[in-house]
């Protein structure tokens, strides 16, 4: 049944390999661990790889990378929840797609793009509390300062994730938005 002449024989172990080394949302991206936050997470993959299943380190540091890439799912579906919502529908995927290869459109924008971002962090909700920063959403600003729509994205990200006193985190996710 199996022959070596089968060019599907290794699907498989390719796609398990691509969802190990796929940390954002490029699969065969080799540039993806040049980004810090890839970085951590690609390293505390490999250390894991070099345990046995049965310890507890490897229980633990499975745990650790289950959590930061649901965390950093959650991050991407609710900058793209906010980008569909103001009419960005098709484009969304394409504005939060950072590669090694993205560049900044206008470098005058950077400085804005940074301070739009840090607002983003420290008044609203769309980031977890324990998040670090990601350089990759200081590309996503830049291109949303291009389309003219940053401004608008920090208004409507500070009405579906506002800012609990002490940081609480909104659990019911966001409600309904109004134009």
């Amino acid at each position: 049944l199996c022959s070596n002449n089968n060019p599907y024989a290794s699907f498989g172990a390719t796609l398990a390999r691509d969802e190990e080394q796929n940390l954002w949302s490029t699969p065969h991206d080799v540039t993806h661990t040049e980004a810090d936050d890839d970085r951590v997470l690609y390293n505390m993959i490999v250390v894991r790889n070099q345990l046995d299943k049965d310890s507890e380190e490897w229980q633990k540091l499975n745990y650790d990378i289950y959590t930061l890439r649901q965390t950093r799912k959650e991050v991407r579906s609710r900058w793209k929840h906010i980008l569909e919502d103001l009419g960005f529908q098709k484009e969304a995927d394409s504005l939060l797609s950072v590669t090694k290869l993205s560049i900044i459109s206008d470098s005058q924008n950077m400085s804005k793009a940074r301070d739009i971002l840090l607002k983003l962090s420290e008044e609203t909700n769309i980031f977890p509390t324990s998040w670090e920063l990601s350089e990759r959403y200081l590309f996503v600003v830049d291109r949303l300062i291009a389309l003219d729509a940053a401004d608008e994205f920090f208004r409507m990200a500070s009405a579906v994730y506002p800012k609990r006193p002490g940081g609480d985190r909104v659990e019911e996710g966001p409600g309904p938005l109004q134009s």
